[in-house]
Formats: C-alpha cells, structure tokens, sequence
C-alpha cells in the first residue's frame, strides 16, 4: 500500500472516531485533510471522504455544504459506476433537504461550486437547473439526462 492510500485510511479512522465522540469539527477537519491528500492521486478514497463530509454536514444541518461536497464528489467521481452512486446519494441529500423544507438553502453561495463543475456540461447544467429550483425559478429540465430530470421533476412535486 503506497503512502498516500494509508495516510488517508488513518485519517479516514480518525475521522469516523471524532463522528462517533460527535467532535464534527475534527472531522471534518480530517475529511478535509483527506480530500486534499488525495485529489487526482485516489480518486475512490476522494469520492467517498466527499460524500461521508457531506454525511457531516447533514448532521450539522448544513444543507448547502452537503450539497456541494456530494457535488464535487460526483464530478470528480473515477468510474461512471461512482458517478451514478454519487447521483443516487446526492438525490438522498436533496430529497432530505425538500422534506426539511431547506431547498432554498441552495439559492445563494453556490458559484464556486458552478465554477468547479464548468468542464462538466451535464453536471454543470443540473447545478444550475438545480439553484434556479431553489430560487424559485421555472426550470427547464429538456437539457438534462435521465437521472438529473428524474431528480429535478421530484424536487418540483
């Protein structure tokens, strides 16, 4: 095992072990440290410290920056399996946010995420499709593949 991978499987055990003592803030801080680790170097291990940030986040009741962590995630995901695993958690995190009634959270502060996921049309068109919902927009879900319009129309019922 090459020196980043065990890295950051010590600092995926120290991060579970601060969830568990409900210190968030030192896990998160170690899910960061993850993310930076291993960004373009263990692409699986990025995925999955972006999505348990967002799980962080969910029980902070910071919906947006579960959001975004789900998002960066799903566009940096490393196999199209990922990336459809990382499209169904998010539309977890969506639909938790719909029934909290926290869609608006996403209105505002989501331009870095936009800019992250620019290089990504299909991505980049449901992050937008998904603010302008937030907003209160009429959105136009013509542009967007199956599983984003799947997401959308649901958010709209």
């Amino acid at each position: 095992m090459d020196g980043v991978r065990e890295r950051a499987l010590e600092l995926f055990r120290e991060a579970l072990e601060a969830e568990n003592r409900r210190d968030l803030k030192t896990a998160k801080r170690k899910l960061d440290d993850i993310m930076d680790l291993t960004r373009g170097k263990e692409p699986e291990l990025y995925f999955e410290a972006c999505f348990r940030m967002a799980d962080v986040f969910l029980q902070e009741d910071n919906y947006r920056g579960a959001v975004k962590c789900a998002i960066r995630g799903i566009y940096r995901a490393p196999s199209e399996e990922l990336r459809r695993l990382g499209i169904r958690r998010l539309s977890d995190i969506l639909f938790i946010l719909k029934r909290e009634e926290r869609l608006g959270d996403l209105a505002e502060n989501m331009e870095p995420t936009l800019g992250i996921v620019r290089d990504d049309p299909e991505l980049h068109a449901f992050t937008l499709a998904l603010v302008g919902l937030a907003r209160g927009e009429k959105v136009d879900v013509g542009q967007l593949s199956g599983d984003f319009r799947g997401i959308i129309e649901g958010l709209r019922g």
